[in-house]
């Protein structure tokens, strides 16, 4: 099956919210340019109109440029090797492929091989939920990853001291790039395949994660609460900055309180309690 090539010139601050976007219209494979992102997608898999939709809304702010082509075939793991670099957080933990050397000098440390998966630390989103996990107790505590990806955060919170992690994503690539991912890091836990309904965890648990999208959150919330230990902590993100008010509107009524929030490139994270 072919790839579809999209050359995406853009302004810089603007390219890991086009990434968003296109990932949620099922592109799945990126590279960052000196000039923008180049952003692939299976032909079969191509929605124009949704693509047209998202281009548009960018075009002025973003200054968008758009080059399209025709990719047969494509060493994805070469490719992201070749422009995949290591990230620190604050002080707290270093994120590498396992083609980059160790840092020993970092509290913590996490190997992640992430193929067509969101969430490297890369991302605004991924890096405030490490953030976050890193000012949350997790030694002891069960904790649930919802939409895990890569199992980035899954892993942080088994390098925590997580006694539990249960993580689980609706794609069937994620599952199995996110189960090498904690065979690299020494979690024994398995991703699971589906949504949070169709996996139907059973609680309580100390700790949610959630970095998915505002409508998914919004849809999810309640079953999030109903999972969680009283003043147990929902960590949120993947949304914008103006997104935070429906958020909080939403949590309020469920006994949820806003203990901390952080924004990066427009991407905003939570810290609520269960009261």
């Amino acid at each position: 099956m072919d790839y579809l090539e999209f050359r995406i010139k853009c302004l810089e601050e603007f390219r890991e919210i086009l990434i968003a976007e296109l990932s949620m219209l099922g592109f799945d494979s990126f590279l960052e340019t000196e000039e923008g992102i180049d952003a692939y997608t299976l032909e079969s898999d191509f929605d124009r109109q949704s693509f047209d939709e998202v281009i548009a809304q960018y075009k002025e702010k973003a200054e968008i440029t758009l080059e399209e082509g025709v990719m047969p075939k494509v060493n994805w793991n070469e490719e992201w090797e070749k422009n995949y670099d290591p990230i620190v957080v604050d002080d707290l933990v270093y994120v590498r492929a396992s083609f980059h050397p160790s840092k020993p000098d970092f509290k913590y440390e996490i190997v992640i091989n992430p193929k067509m998966s969101f969430g490297t630390g890369h991302h605004a989103t991924t890096f405030q939920m490490l953030r976050h996990q890193g000012e949350i107790d997790h030694l002891g505590k069960r904790v649930l990853d919802v939409g895990s990806g890569t199992g980035i955060l899954a892993v942080m919170a088994h390098l925590l001291g997580a006694s539990e992690v249960k993580a689980f994503d609706i794609d069937d690539w994620c599952v199995d790039n996110g189960n090498e991912n904690f065979d690299l890091n020494g979690l024994t836990t398995r991703m699971e395949l589906g949504t949070i309904r169709e996996v139907n965890p059973l609680g309580e648990f100390d700790i949610v994660l959630a970095n998915i999208n505002k409508n998914v959150l919004l849809d999810e919330m309640s079953i999030y609460v109903d999972l969680l230990k009283a003043s147990g902590y929902l960590l949120l993100s993947g949304f914008y900055t103006e997104d935070i008010e429906d958020l909080n509107d939403c949590a309020r009524p469920l006994g949820l309180e806003l203990i901390s929030q952080q924004s990066r490139d427009n991407w905003a994270a939570l810290i609520l309690r269960k009261v």
